[in-house]
């Protein structure tokens, strides 16, 4: 019997961080805005449209690697936003990044019980940020893989 799931998997709770609430149909890649959204207690559509125009003031003023083949298509929130871009809105926002993974260590710190502290957490994990509010995955499906999720580290107020 595999005990992990039923005692170390943190609870979850469907939450699209007002997604459909601001007229937005279907599922796509839009990670960073809904988590941004349910942590900071934010609008969705107020979170959707800073990323899109940071993503697009940073498109048109930096030498960042990823700028030189980007087009104005790119600039939008809906499927995905730069590390880069989702970084410095969070700096701005007043969150803080505290690492759990370090080069040669290995995973330290997973999606489970007892691994992050309490309170409102953005959570990275590989190719995907999550909200992680007292324990409780927010989020528009289970992303923990029972438990063995590595977490590369978080944002906190």
């Amino acid at each position: 019997m595999d005990f992990r799931k039923e005692y170390y998997t943190l609870e979850y709770k469907y939450n699209d961080g007002g997604r459909k609430e601001a007229g937005y149909k279907g599922d796509t890649g839009d990670c960073v805005t809904r988590a941004i959204s349910i942590v900071a207690d934010l609008p969705y559509q107020k979170v959707y449209d800073d990323l899109t125009n940071l993503t697009r003031h940073i498109r048109l003023t930096s030498n960042k690697k990823w700028t030189y083949n980007a087009s104005p298509k790119d600039d939008t929130a809906r499927t995905g936003v730069k590390k880069d871009v989702c970084r410095k809105y969070l700096l701005d926002l007043g969150f803080k990044w505290t690492p759990t993974m370090f080069i040669g260590q290995g995973c330290k710190v997973h999606l489970r019980q007892g691994e992050l502290p309490m309170g409102k957490l953005i959570v990275s994990v590989s190719r995907h940020l999550v909200a992680v509010i007292n324990g409780v995955i927010n989020d528009t499906y289970d992303c923990s893989r029972d438990a063995t999720r590595c977490v590369y580290g978080y944002w906190q107020k």
